[in-house]
């Protein structure tokens, strides 16, 4: 049996991105009734909403499902005291080194499941307990590392033992088969369930994702140390202007204010942070949650067969 399917008690080896905003009690609760882990995203949330969420989950699904609780919000401490207290199966971490509360996580009988984006951070964690690592490449959207999901998974596969969950740029089964060859034992998805029926977000959001081209989703905020990819719009050209003016640190910081919440509520496409991927160029549709998670699985034999063909 995958190892990640049997870890987290899933019928499919994938895991549902935790985007900001986006990642609800209902897309979480449709992706773990799907067969994959859902995650709701406790993003800058503070602790009671958080735990309203997890309870609202637990009426949508019985089925396991996790949070993701992003390590850089004040809230942070008081936001991981509920995830124990409520005790989803896992918990996906980061923005940081969440070290100091994994031995009360796993007392707590809850997964552990670091998003890192180097080879240095991968080890650091496995020593500290965590019962496996999501490997996230450059091209995932929101807050991203530097090394590109191809050239970060195999390297992470080769230096830990815990299983590997490849994560940035899987569009579909193609990205699955490439997933597994590179040595992970799963991967996570966030863009493309965005435009899933189950995913509240504004439709104004899923159809920006469904329109964008190869070269839309870019990069901002990289004179800040803070990058994120999110689709071409007016408010990424003016970071753009900003970072090439030499804008403070502050001044860049405050034109994203409320951006997410721009983009998902009021389907603001022009000043809302639209954040995606690399792979919205190949989301083309909206569809239930199930029906997305199947399309990543159903028949990949018949693709390893054509790579045998054509070696």
């Amino acid at each position: 049996m995958n190892r990640l399917c049997e870890l987290l008690g899933i019928k499919y080896p994938i895991i549902q991105g935790g985007m900001a905003w986006v990642a609800t009690a209902e897309l979480a609760a449709a992706v773990s009734n799907g067969g994959g882990l859902g995650l709701i995203a406790a993003g800058g949330a503070p602790a009671d909403v958080v735990r309203e969420q997890i309870q609202k989950c637990r009426k949508l699904t019985d089925k396991p499902f996790g949070v993701n609780v992003m390590l850089m919000s004040p809230f942070a401490d008081e936001v991981m005291r509920v995830v124990i207290e409520e005790k989803p199966a896992a918990v996906a971490t980061g923005a940081g080194n969440p070290g100091k509360y994994i031995p009360e996580l796993k007392a707590a009988g809850i997964k552990v499941l670091p998003v890192i984006a180097s080879v240095a951070l991968a080890k650091r964690m496995e020593k500290m307990g965590a019962d496996a690592v999501i490997a996230e490449g450059t091209e995932a959207g929101g807050h991203i590392g530097e090394i590109t999901t191809m050239c970060l998974t195999p390297q992470v596969a080769d230096a830990v033992s815990v299983p590997v969950v490849c994560a940035g740029g899987i569009a579909d089964r193609r990205g699955v088969v490439a997933a597994f060859a590179l040595g992970a034992e799963g991967i996570q998805v966030g863009t493309r369930f965005i435009c899933s029926d189950e995913c509240i977000a504004h439709d104004n959001y899923k159809q920006a994702v469904i329109k964008a081209k190869d070269r839309d989703a870019v990069v901002t905020g990289r004179s800040t140390g803070a990058p994120v990819r999110a689709l071409k719009n007016k408010l990424t050209n003016e970071y753009a202007r900003l970072e090439k003016e030499g804008a403070s640190f502050e001044e860049i910081e405050q034109l994203g204010v409320g951006g997410l919440r721009r983009a998902f509520l009021d389907g603001d496409t022009a000043t809302g942070s639209l954040m995606a991927g690399q792979s919205a160029a190949m989301v083309n549709e909206i569809l239930p949650c199930a029906e997305i998670i199947e399309s990543y699985f159903r028949d990949i034999d018949d693709i390893i067969d054509t790579i045998k063909e054509n070696i």
